[in-house]
């Protein structure tokens, strides 16, 4: 789908804009939920070093002001230019485009055609992304949070019945393996045990799709814990309750 066609974020405002050294001042604060790491030129060079198929055929230098031009476009609203300017960097740049499709998807796009296109190509890059650099915790956290969408989209049952649950929970367990204290996935995997647990019953949910409201409320609890200031957090227990 062309981005031109993406709706424009309604609330820009100064307060938006990291410029130069802003944006590396203030990732802490604006990655807390979702552990990705500042994407400074030593931290590409490291990646590329580990995994060769993420160069994107230009100096680490580049590629790391080309990545944080990328999540300065996310950070300001600019959506479709970060989804844009992520996927030019291939693989190495995934994690920018997911996060600003997702979101973009989930609270823009109003239609659902569009949004469900919009979460399956997501989806597809993650899924290189995986292939490409197993020890990304975004790569399966994104994955997960476009079929999360997806099947919401769809409907929980039609997205259990298609087997995304698995899918779903594969994915969320793997980016909590590899960083633990990853809120924005505790949210994700107290919703994904919530919903299913409201849509087959507790039985059912747990016996097939190993979901339960104890293990809804634990993740929930956690994500709060780890992001007190979040309001998604409190969001998505409060839905999940």
């Amino acid at each position: 789908m062309a981005k031109a066609s993406w709706k424009k974020f309604p609330y820009s405002d100064k307060a938006y804009d990291y410029a130069g050294a802003a944006l590396k001042k203030n990732w802490g604060a604006l990655h807390r939920g979702d552990c990705e790491p500042f994407p400074d030129e030593a931290w590409v060079k490291k990646a590329i070093e580990a995994h060769p198929k993420l160069d994107p055929k230009m100096t680490p230098a580049k590629a790391a002001d080309a990545l944080q031009a990328a999540w300065r476009a996310y950070h300001s609203g600019d959506f479709a230019g970060a989804q844009e300017q992520g996927e030019a960097l291939g693989p190495l740049g995934f994690n920018v485009a997911n996060k600003a499709a997702n979101i973009y998807a989930t609270y823009l796009e109003t239609d659902d055609n569009r949004q469900l296109e919009i979460f399956q190509q997501s989806a597809a890059r993650a899924e290189k992304l995986q292939a490409i650099a197993k020890d990304f915790p975004n790569a399966f956290y994104f994955h997960a949070s476009a079929l999360g969408r997806y099947g919401q989209g769809i409907s929980v049952a039609k997205a259990l019945a298609m087997g995304l649950g698995g899918k779903i929970k594969a994915s969320l367990d793997k980016a909590l393996a590899l960083a633990p204290d990853h809120a924005e996935a505790h949210i994700a995997l107290g919703a994904y045990n919530a919903e299913v647990v409201a849509k087959v019953g507790g039985l059912v949910a747990g016996l097939t799709y190993g979901a339960s409201k104890d293990a809804a409320i634990k993740h929930f609890e956690t994500a709060r814990k780890l992001t007190p200031e979040s309001a998604i957090a409190r969001i998505e227990h409060a839905n999940g309750l």
